[in-house]
């Protein structure tokens, strides 16, 4: 599925594909996020076996029928952080990176933290 936005110098056509690349991105960037947690598991081990980076993994992107995005965002956080700010963090930043950056209609950024990561 794509989205179409308009311009004066023509169409632009994102893929769901690229939305999450890009919430991906926006999220690894926040302090106390250690990882994604994977939605597949087999699909993302054999990523891993291929030594595929893959910035969508976690990352779900929903849309209404105007275009308006809600994004699931599957988290894993460091051990010793406040769960409640990396994940208002971690909100924030996917939201101004789609709304601001890439000119995406962003409804809401739902964060599901997945588990604790202990530093070794």
């Amino acid at each position: 599925m794509t989205i179409e936005l308009a311009s004066e110098y023509g169409k632009i056509y994102v893929t769901d594909e690229v939305i999450a690349v890009l919430a991906g991105s926006a999220a690894l960037d926040c302090y106390g996020l250690v990882g994604m947690a994977s939605r597949n598991q087999f699909k993302d081990g054999i990523a891993e076996l291929l030594r595929r980076d893959n910035l969508r993994r976690g990352v779900e992107v929903h849309r209404d029928e105007q275009d308006v995005l809600t994004i699931d965002l599957y988290i894993v956080v460091s051990y010793g952080t406040k769960i409640s700010v990396v994940a208002h963090n971690v909100q924030s930043k996917v939201k101004y990176m789609l709304g601001e950056v890439a000119g995406l209609q962003v409804a809401t950024v739902n964060i599901f933290v997945q588990g604790v990561r202990i530093a070794e």
